[in-house]
């Protein structure tokens, strides 16, 4: 009996998981809320009716079940929107009292960022604590204070300031002529794991990327929306697991044969592992067959790999070419730091660099790193500054448009270059 009564609650879980009924709901209304809620509810009541239907109908019993699920399906709804409803009051509560609030800054020094203000001290319910204002290139006003919360700074410390006030929100306020500094502020923000919401006259500078929603009769848009829908990601990262499992123990014997191989061919580690920077900034190690000398970059340092580089080991030529000296990131993608499909993983050096040369470079520390991504499909190896340039568009066209058909796509060509020998050695 108890284990019935487990499988059934995890089965509630996951469906709840898959729904994004465990994400924060902070800005959406209660009935947002509880219309999911019964949504999700009706869906999972319908797969239960059909599994008991379909196990009466093998056993040959003739009950009807539908009165029964029905009056379940009430039940769940009911309770569960009780209960949820509850929690939301009593957040309410909380928020009201300041516990709980999310730490924000206001970007703008107008009188659109002086509204969203009002807006923010109207209603404390929205779970805002606006730590500050950020002066705009163009503000002329040399008032430090706006009803006695300060003006950090300029955009330009953006940075800086999410950093020292640990910020998960920003608001943006611009006016109709500081259209051109949206892009700007993006650029700033990325790498961090902030929200990014504007008021919605400037839907017409950031069309097919915001979400519109209304908060308290006040609209705003979400410049950075979820990429994926949480049923999306859940299978995503099912996916990954699996695959990776898979790989790693079903080809285990020759994993090992290409480690002694590695090891015969030169002197040092079969397997290295170096510091890349993964989803939201968070430095991971990535593993990797040793395709180079032990002491590549003794003297130079971080350096990008050339096509014939004179570092590359006789064997380790193969193993690029090849690509499967990839194959221990597998351990990364189980353990969470990567994904089958993304954005190649750079060092910390690099990223830090980048970022400097090249606009929204950040943008794709947005989702997890990949063992094969579009750009590596769709161009040649790093070697130059331009190489990464153009990978990198391919990159935020990858993050822009992630899909389970792109995903399957991008696997597919991986396959065939690794088939046909057309890695970079």
């Amino acid at each position: 009996m108890i284990l019935p009564l487990i499988a059934v609650n995890l089965y509630w879980l996951l469906l709840f998981a898959l729904f994004g009924l465990y994400r924060p709901w902070y800005e959406q209304s209660m009935i947002d809320e509880v219309v999911t809620l019964l949504r999700t509810t009706i869906a999972g009541a319908l797969v239960l009716f059909f599994i008991i239907f379909l196990d009466d109908a093998l056993s040959g019993a003739r009950a009807d079940i539908r009165p029964a699920i029905v009056l379940y399906w009430i039940a769940v709804g009911a309770f569960t929107s009780f209960g949820r409803l509850s929690v939301r009051l009593v957040q309410r509560r909380l928020l009201l009292a300041g516990v709980g609030l999310r730490n924000t800054l206001i970007i703008g020094w107008s009188k659109k960022a002086f509204d969203l203000f009002e807006m923010v001290e109207k209603f404390p319910a929205l779970g805002y604590r606006v730590m500050g204002f950020v002066r705009t290139t163009g503000s002329r006003s040399r008032r430090e204070k706006h009803k006695n919360v300060p003006v950090l700074g300029s955009i330009r410390h953006l940075p800086e300031f999410i950093r020292k006030h640990s910020i998960t929100q920003l608001l943006i306020g611009l006016e109709s002529t500081e259209h051109d500094q949206l892009v700007e502020i993006m650029r700033y923000a990325e790498g961090f794991d902030v929200g990014m919401k504007i008021v919605p006259d400037l839907y017409d500078i950031v069309s097919g990327q915001a979400r519109i929603s209304s908060i308290y009769g006040f609209p705003l848009m979400d410049v950075r929306p979820q990429l994926l829908k949480p049923w999306e990601e859940v299978l995503k990262r099912m996916l990954d697991f699996t695959v990776a499992l898979l790989i790693l123990v079903i080809g285990f014997p020759v994993w090992v044969f290409l480690a002694i191989l590695v090891k015969l061919d030169s002197p040092g580690p079969a397997l290295y592992k170096q510091e890349r920077v993964g989803r939201n900034g968070h430095n991971y190690f990535m593993f990797k067959f040793r395709s180079m000398r032990s002491d590549a970059e003794k003297h130079s340092g971080p350096v990008w790999a050339n096509k014939n580089d004179p570092r590359v080991t006789r064997f380790g030529k193969f193993l690029r070419k090849s690509h499967l000296d990839e194959i221990p990131q597998f351990i990364n993608v189980l353990k969470g730091d990567m994904s089958l499909v993304g954005p190649r993983p750079e060092r910390p050096h690099f990223v830090e660099q980048l970022s400097k040369q090249i606009p929204l470079y950040k943008r794709r520390l947005r989702v997890r790193p990949g063992i094969t991504g579009w750009a590596q499909v769709k161009h040649k190896y790093d070697e130059t500054l331009d190489d990464v340039k153009a990978k990198v568009k391919y990159d935020l066209y990858y993050i822009e448009n992630i899909s389970w058909r792109l995903d399957l796509k991008i696997l597919v060509n991986t396959l065939y270059v690794m088939l046909m020998g057309k890695g970079h050695a």
